[in-house]
């Protein structure tokens, strides 16, 4: 597999050189991280994520348990680098030993996303693993560091899947790093080198990437799903709580997900209160959920998705934007 290289005289900046040295204390060659996207990133995406210098992350999402996790750790066998694992609040608050399974998997990270208790940080850090969380505010990246985070993600309203309807990512970074006296990793609309060298310059210690690398071979996509970002472009995304509701997900309100535009989230986005009380439309979702049909099927998508234009291995992806960070005049 195709690695990513790096060198002293690669990297001038001061935000590139400190983005480094975070990396290297974390173990990976390179600060690009892949987002924990669940139903995309499985053991295969963050084994090559890894593989590649970075630190790639499975990804739980709202159908993680013990066994999914199981299912996925053994891609990682034989990778050398760190790896990290992502999880959801709610679905670890319903998941009787999943939290306990990523720790007895000896990650370098584990992030949980999208709840207000943060009294698991602790248990992560007692065990000699870095703790991560998603914020979206001044207020929150106190909070989490006060509760013992040791990485913030600054995840900007760009960004695919779920998160807060907040500010653009470069307003949201300034205001987190003026607080952060942790790493902060910068999310949300990050595909091409030119962004990935502005938050870098910001003062970001790496990228967390997401839908750059959603249709990658490695990925969990299903093919149906890459012909759909391949095609897509930023327009054609849509904030939206009527997935999680029409599949009676108990996704917080304050995180609806950023998905491509289909008729469903056309018919029911603004609706969800109908769409909670219609049990037929609910189970027409889940019909045609259960059938594969593409023109319904949810794909997470940020903003930046136009960017995406063809399947190419992870290690493709990472080389293009390390290296047109370390050396924008290259070809």
């Amino acid at each position: 597999m195709e690695r990513v290289t790096t060198s002293s005289q690669q990297s001038p900046g001061s935000g590139i050189s400190a983005a480094l040295a975070w990396a290297n204390r974390i173990g990976a060659r390179i600060p690009l991280v892949n987002a924990p996207m669940g139903g995309v990133a499985g053991g295969r995406l963050a084994a090559a994520v890894t593989a590649a210098g970075g630190l790639g992350m499975i990804g739980m999402g709202s159908a993680g348990s013990v066994r999914a996790l199981e299912q996925e750790l053994p891609h990682l066998r034989g990778v050398t680098g760190p790896f990290g694992i992502g999880l959801v609040d709610w679905v670890v608050a319903g998941q009787p030993g999943l939290l306990e399974a990523a720790i007895e998997a000896r990650p370098a990270l584990i992030s949980v996303s999208f709840g207000d208790d943060l009294g698991w940080a602790a248990r992560v850090a007692d065990a000699g693993i870095v703790p991560a969380t998603q914020v979206y505010s001044g207020p929150d990246a106190r909070r989490a560091q006060d509760a013992g985070i040791g990485v913030l993600v600054a995840r900007g309203v760009q960004g695919g899947g779920h998160g807060a309807v907040n500010a653009p990512l470069l307003p949201l970074l300034d205001e987190v790093l003026a607080v952060a006296s942790v790493p902060v990793l910068a999310a949300g609309g990050i595909g091409a080198p030119r962004e990935l060298a502005v938050v870098l310059r910001a003062g970001a210690s790496g990228g967390w990437l997401g839908t750059c690398l959603a249709a990658c071979s490695e990925s969990l996509l299903p093919e149906a799903g890459r012909r759909a970002l391949l095609a897509a472009s930023g327009a054609d995304t849509v904030l939206t709580r009527a997935y999680d509701v029409g599949m009676e997900l108990p996704w917080p309100t304050r995180f609806p997900a950023r998905v491509l535009r289909t008729g469903f989230t056309d018919r029911w986005t603004g609706r969800e209160d109908e769409l909670a009380a219609d049990s037929a439309a609910r189970h027409a979702l889940t019909a045609a959920l259960d059938a594969n049909d593409p023109a319904v099927t949810p794909i997470d998508a940020g903003e930046g998705v136009g960017l995406v234009t063809v399947v190419e291995p992870v290690a493709h992806v990472l080389g293009r934007l390390w290296s047109g960070v370390v050396d924008p005049g290259a070809g």
